[in-house]
């Protein structure tokens, strides 16, 4: 079948009004990036799973796991551009297969849908995770780093990755590999959003884990400013780093957000919370992203657990 790039086909100087698709728009980053996109003047049609709500002009129910439910959604929308967010994240995640069934098939049944209607957006960007790099000895890991997945969930990804390669000479398509980020409204079985409650609530005491892994922690603005800029980037078919370049041990978050609130939290060490298969210490190269889109600046750590503790 031929595909037919169906938004190229508008006539030059007329209005651009951009319809865009964006599968897990309910959740933590896609909030934050719907939010973007609207202001930019985009048309955002939410795809969500779950639910018992009829669907709006805007906001669509869809079981990425279906292969007929992602033809049915691309052919009634027929987007512009597509950000695919929606995926199983939460490394601790109880079934190893929902991370294959929705992650990798997943985003397989949305290119497949792509094809199987005859459309090509403009652009679709596609989240991974830097945590298929795995424990790599680099304080600059960049996009020519070899993948080496330590868990299921990154393992997950790098299948993912590797399967929508192979539609890179079919399909406009942008991979995200964005290292940790964090924000308001990130759910508390996440590091940071963990710390930031028990301080907010002036807890005495917290448990967790290895509290001397260290992560290139990002501001979740910034990641949705990255992915709304790379929409808008005249690249595809390439794989892009999002990330600052600064790692931020957990041991250095408690001393930061304890000099933010004045309070003291007492730290156990809870060796359930230690895994065998977490990544020590994982710092991204952000140049490839910076050579991309200048315009984006990131947003400095301290003045994130600012805004968190202020929620």
């Amino acid at each position: 079948m031929t595909l037919v790039n169906e938004a190229s086909s508008s006539s030059v100087g007329a209005p651009q009004s951009f319809r865009t698709l964006v599968t897990g728009a309910s959740g933590f980053t896609g909030r934050y990036l719907v939010d973007k996109l609207l202001a930019r003047g985009h048309t955002v049609i939410e795809a969500v799973s779950g639910g018992d709500q009829p669907d709006t002009p805007t906001r669509i129910r869809i079981d990425i796991t279906s292969p007929d439910e992602c033809r049915r959604v691309l052919d009634s929308v027929r987007p512009d551009y597509m950000v695919h967010l929606a995926a199983i994240s939460f490394v601790g995640h109880a079934d190893p297969l929902d991370f294959y069934r929705v992650n990798v098939l997943g985003t397989l049944n949305l290119l497949e849908a792509c094809a199987a209607i005859g459309h090509v957006p403009r652009k679709l960007l596609i989240a991974s995770s830097a945590n298929v790099y795995g424990n790599v000895s680099s304080a600059a890991i960049d996009e020519s780093f070899p993948l080496n997945p330590v868990n299921h969930y990154a393992a997950s990804k790098a299948a993912m990755e590797a399967m929508v390669r192979t539609w890179f000479d079919r399909l406009p398509v942008l991979i995200a590999r964005p290292f940790n980020y964090t924000g308001r409204g990130q759910a508390v079985n996440f590091l940071v959003p963990k710390i930031v409650s028990h301080f907010a609530r002036r807890a005495p005491s917290i448990e967790l884990g290895n509290i001397d892994i260290a992560r290139d922690f990002s501001d979740v603005r910034y990641v949705a400013s990255a992915y709304e800029a790379l929409l808008d980037a005249d690249v595809a078919s390439e794989i892009v780093n999002v990330c600052t370049g600064t790692p931020y041990s957990l041991r250095e978050i408690l001393a930061a957000a304890s000099e933010l609130t004045g309070h003291e939290l007492e730290v156990q060490i809870n060796p359930a919370f230690v895994r065998q298969t977490d990544v020590k210490m994982l710092a991204g190269s952000p140049a490839k992203l910076h050579s991309l889109v200048p315009s984006v600046e990131s947003i400095p750590f301290t003045e994130t657990l600012r805004w968190m503790l202020g929620a």
